[in-house]
C-alpha cells in the first residue's frame, strides 16, 4: 500500500478561538514567512523530485487563508511545482467565513483547489462572538458566493453543536439555516472541552453551562434527521454529504490509509509508524534547518495496534468494516478475532451485520467510545492471532 495523501498544516490564525486545542498561533507576517519557507524545505526533503503523483491534498490549520496573497502565491507555486496538481483527485483547503477575497479565491482554484472546507460553526452572531469566533453570519453569505461565483462547487460547511448555553431549538434554527445553502457537503461535530483552551478554563472555574446529555443527543438526531430530508447522507459519525462529495482526504484516515503530515504539529501515517512534529514554531523551525526534518518521535505500529485502529476508524463509516476486505488486508477472521466482542456489541444493539459487514446501529453511532472501547480489551493479542490464523481458510 503506497502513501497517497498529504497534510499540510498552516497553524497560523487571525483570532483564537476558545474551544480549539489545535497547533496554532497568532499569525504574524515575519513568522508566516520564515514558517513557509521551513515548510518548502521539509516538504522537498521528504519527498525528492518534481510532478509527484498523490491522490489527495488536504491543507488545514490554523486557518490557511489567513496567509498573505503572497505568501500563498510563493506556497502554492512551490506545491505546483513539487507535485502534479493536475491529477491530483481531490485538494482541499480549509478557509474561515470572511477570510477569503475574490482573488485569494481565484489563486486558489487556478492552482486546481477543487475543494473547500470552511469552519461556519453557528449561524447566530451572538453565539459565534461567545465561542471566539471573528466572523459573523453576513461573512457566511459572502463567503458562499464569492466561492460559487469562483467556480467551486465542492463546499463543505462545519458545525459545532452543543455548545455553551445552546438550546435544541437554536442549533434546529442554525441547522436549518445551514441547509438552505444547499451545499453538497457537511461536517458537525460536538463540542468536545479540551485541555488549554478558554473553553476548559471556564469550566474548572464552574463558568460554563453546557447543555444537558439528553438535549446533545436530541441535537444528534435532528441532524440525522434534517440532513436524510434534505438528501445528504450520513456516511461517517460526523459527515454528511450527497453522493460522490464524500471527502476523498478524509476517508484516507478512516480507511488507515497511511499520509504524509507536513508543518508545525502535524502528524503522518507511513508504512510501520506514525510521525509527529515538534509543536513548537521555533522549534520545528530551528530542526527543519538543521536536517529539513522536524519530526519529534516516531511511533513503531504494531499488528495489534493497525488492527485496533482499523476497526474503530471504520466503524466510524456508515458502511462500517467489511469482513472479507479484513480477511484480504490481514489475512484473518474478523469474526474469529473478535468473536466475544463483536456478539456482545451485537446483543446490545451497538453494531449490526449487514451485507458482509459490521456497522454501527444509531444507537451505536452515539456511544460510539463504549464501541470503540471492546476492541482495545483483548487479551493475549499475539497468541489470538495465532490461533485464529490456524484456523482462517
Amino acid at each position: 500500500m503506497q502513501v497517497q495523501s498529504v497534510y499540510i498544516h498552516i497553524p497560523f490564525c487571525k483570532q483564537i478561538c476558545h474551544y480549539c486545542n489545535f497547533v496554532k498561533y497568532f499569525y504574524m507576517e515575519t513568522k508566516a514567512d520564515a514558517f513557509i519557507d521551513a515548510l518548502i524545505k521539509e516538504i522537498d526533503t521528504a519527498i525528492p523530485g518534481r510532478k509527484n503523483v498523490f491522490r489527495t491534498i488536504y491543507m488545514g490549520g490554523g486557518t490557511p487563508t489567513a496567509l498573505s496573497m503572497e505568501q500563498l502565491q510563493k506556497l502554492f507555486q512551490f506545491l505546483n511545482e513539487k507535485f502534479d496538481l493536475s491529477s491530483c483527485e481531490e485538494f482541499t483547503i480549509e478557509i474561515n467565513p470572511g477570510d477569503i477575497d475574490t482573488d485569494k479565491a481565484k489563486l486558489l482554484h487556478g492552482y486546481g483547489v477543487n475543494r473547500i472546507s470552511f469552519g461556519v460553526q453557528v449561524m447566530d452572531d451572538e453565539m459565534l462572538e461567545k465561542i471566539g469566533r471573528m466572523h459573523r453570519v453576513k461573512d457566511v453569505y459572502t463567503t458562499v458566493d464569492i466561492l460559487t461565483q469562483s467556480n467551486f462547487s465542492n463546499i463543505s460547511l462545519d458545525l459545532i453543536y452543543a455548545l455553551p448555553d445552546q438550546t435544541v431549538a437554536h442549533f434546529e434554527k442554525t441547522l436549518k439555516e445551514a441547509l438552505q445553502f444547499g451545499l453538497p457537503h457537511y461536517s458537525t461535530y460536538a463540542l468536545q472541552i479540551e485541555p488549554k483552551t478558554v473553553f476548559y478554563h471556564k469550566r474548572r472555574k464552574g463558568a460554563l453551562h453546557q447543555p444537558p446529555e439528553d438535549d446533545e443527543v436530541e441535537m444528534y438526531q435532528l441532524l440525522q434527521e434534517n440532513m436524510k430530508k434534505q438528501g445528504v447522507y450520513q456516511y461517517e459519525i460526523s459527515n454528511f454529504a450527497k453522493p460522490g462529495f464524500e471527502s476523498k482526504h478524509n476517508l484516507t484516515y478512516w480507511n488507515n490509509d497511511y499520509y504524509f503530515g507536513f508543518g508545525a504539529g502535524a502528524h503522518g501515517y507511513l508504512p510501520g509508524k506514525r510521525t509527529a512534529n515538534y509543536k513548537p514554531l521555533g522549534t520545528y523551525m530551528k530542526e527543519i534547518s538543521r536536517s529539513g526534518s522536524a519530526v519529534e518521535h516516531f511511533e513503531e505500529i504494531t499488528l495489534q495496534d493497525q488492527i485496533e485502529e482499523e476497526l474503530f476508524l471504520q466503524l466510524r463509516k456508515a458502511e462500517g468494516i467489511n469482513t472479507e476486505a479484513f480477511r484480504e488486508r490481514y489475512g484473518l477472521s474478523l469474526d474469529k478475532l473478535y468473536q466475544e466482542e463483536l456478539l456482545q456489541l451485537t446483543n446490545d444493539k451497538l453494531v449490526t451485520y449487514h451485507d458482509g459487514s459490521y456497522v454501527l446501529t444509531n444507537r451505536g453511532m452515539l456511544l460510539g467510545d463504549r464501541v470503540f472501547q471492546q476492541f482495545l480489551l483483548l487479551e493475549n493479542f499475539e497468541q489470538k492471532i495465532k490461533e485464529v490464523k490456524s484456523q482462517t481458510v
